[in-house]
Order: structure tokens, then C-alpha cells, then sequence
């Protein structure tokens, strides 16, 4: 009865309060303002409507952020010692959600490659009427920019890329990044904050899908919501882009592979650093 009592407590807390009111609030007001958004326009009129969403939404974003600097961060209670390191459950789930959330920001930048590459040798696709191999260049190290800026989009497939794993992936990047780093901290209220950004993204791209369906602020085809998904992996998994396998096998080809891996690498520096412990003492108490 005390752990179940103690349990209540710190869910009814000012800080479990502030780390979860901000975000519900901005939440709540993008859900409502959206889904009314022909009436409130009819009423305020274009500039009146987007005035009266971008005051709502700053109140919102700085009621979170203050919330976190001035109540949330370190509180009590906490789940380990707030000195101590991480378990190592939660450094491996960490590490997963923050390699999946940087793995899908870094696919949005131009894909890298080395700067230098071995050119020259046979060439890959001879004339079929020569008899001999063709030599395509001398042979050597080649410098080359460090990105590929080529587009190899399938114009024929509905789905490429981020879209495999969600049609939200900007939405989910900052819910992903947000959990990773929930699992590295003690501290309940503050896991609590980190981990409303994948509300966000669950609430958030649901009604968005949910508009665009009918046709409010933007579209959303049959064919594409039946390959896609809001929930990362649920389309994929659930065979709605054909064999599991092979829509794996499609994303792998379609991913930008060193891109992946800094972001992969990235990830498991900040778990080993974050999750060694040292975090500073704060008393719930303000």
C-alpha cells in the first residue's frame, strides 16, 4: 500500500504536472484549431485565425520549456541513483530509439560517400560487340564530392525511403530522439517530459491523417495510406508493402547507408555518455 501510495504521489506532483501539462496543452490547442479551422476562419478570417494559432502554440511551447527548466529537470522521484549509471536495459532500449530517431534524420540530407574512390578497370557494362573488356578510364584513386546529390526514387513505387517506415517521419525523428533519451534519466518527471514528444507524434500524425482524409489542409490517397503508416514499422511489418522480406530488402537499397552509421555511431557516444550517471543532484522541492 506505502509503494502503491508513493506511486500516486509522484504521478500527482507539480513537477509529473508541469512535465506532462505543456505538452498536453499544445496538444490539445493543435488538435482543436486545426479541426476547426474552416469555422475559426469564417469567424477571425485568414490572418485572425493564424494570429490566434501561433499565440496558442508559442503559450503552449513556453509553458513546456518552462515547465522543464524550472520544475521538471532532476526531479524526484528517482528510478536509480541519480549519480550512478544507467541499467543496461535501458541503455540498450536508449540506444535502439536514439539510433532509429538520428538513423531518420540523417536520410534527409544529401546522401554521403567517401571523397575518394578506386576508378578505372573494366568497364562494368562492355560493348557486347567488343571482343576485349574496355578499359573505362585509368586506373587510380579519384576525388570526387563527398555527396551524392543523384535521385534514385523508384517513380513507379508508392512508398520510398523514410516513407517505409512512416508517413509522419519529421513527427516521429523527434518522438524517437525524445524517448532514447527518456531511458537514459532517473528521474520520473523528467522521463515523463522527454517521452510526450512520441504523443505528439502519435496524436499528432493521426490527426493529421485524419484531415487529410477528408480532404482538410491536404490529401491523402488510398493507395498511399494503405502502404504507409503513422506508427513506425506498422505498414511494413504488417505486409501492406508486400512481403516482409523483400520490403525490407527494398528499404535497405534505399537507405543511405553512411549516413545511418554516423547516426548509429552517434547515438551509442551519447548513450555512453549520458548513461555513466553524474547527473546533478535537484531536489524536487523549489
Amino acid at each position: 500500500m506505502a509503494a502503491i501510495g508513493g506511486a500516486a504521489k509522484a504521478l500527482t506532483s507539480s513537477p509529473m504536472k508541469w512535465a506532462v501539462g505543456g505538452w498536453s496543452f499544445f496538444i490539445a490547442e493543435n488538435f482543436i484549431l486545426s479541426e476547426n479551422r474552416s469555422y475559426l476562419i469564417s469567424q477571425l478570417g485568414d490572418d485572425g485565425y493564424h494570429a490566434a494559432y501561433g499565440t496558442l502554440s508559442t503559450a503552449a511551447m513556453g509553458s513546456v520549456f518552462y515547465g522543464y527548466f524550472r520544475k521538471v529537470k532532476g526531479a524526484e522521484p528517482w528510478l536509480w541513483s541519480a549519480m550512478g549509471p544507467a541499467p543496461v536495459g535501458a541503455k540498450v532500449l536508449g540506444f535502439a530509439c536514439l539510433s532509429l530517431g538520428l538513423g531518420m534524420a540523417s536520410q534527409i540530407p544529401p546522401k554521403l560517400q567517401m571523397p575518394v574512390h578506386f576508378a578505372g578497370g573494366v568497364d562494368a557494362a562492355p560493348d557486347l560487340k567488343a571482343s576485349v573488356p574496355i578499359e573505362s578510364e585509368e586506373r587510380g584513386w579519384k576525388v570526387r564530392c563527398p555527396f551524392d546529390f543523384t535521385d534514385k526514387k523508384d517513380p513507379d513505387s508508392p512508398v520510398h525511403g523514410l516513407e517505409r517506415i512512416s508517413r509522419h517521419p519529421g513527427l516521429w525523428t523527434f518522438g524517437l530522439l525524445g524517448l532514447g533519451n527518456a531511458l537514459l534519466v532517473p528521474s520520473i518527471p523528467q522521463r515523463a517530459w522527454l517521452a510526450m514528444p512520441a504523443m505528439v507524434a502519435l496524436v499528432g500524425g493521426a490527426h493529421t491523417d485524419s484531415r487529410f482524409r477528408r480532404g482538410m489542409g491536404g490529401t491523402l490517397t488510398q493507395e498511399y495510406d494503405r502502404v504507409t503508416s503513422n506508427v513506425p514499422f506498422a505498414a511494413m511489418l504488417s505486409g501492406a508493402q508486400g512481403n516482409v522480406l523483400d520490403a525490407m530488402r527494398d528499404f535497405s537499397e534505399e537507405v543511405k547507408p553512411l549516413n545511418a552509421a554516423i547516426a548509429v555511431v552517434a547515438s551509442g557516444l551519447w548513450v555512453l555518455r549520458k548513461g555513466q550517471g553524474n547527473m546533478p543532484l535537484r531536489s524536487a522541492l523549489r
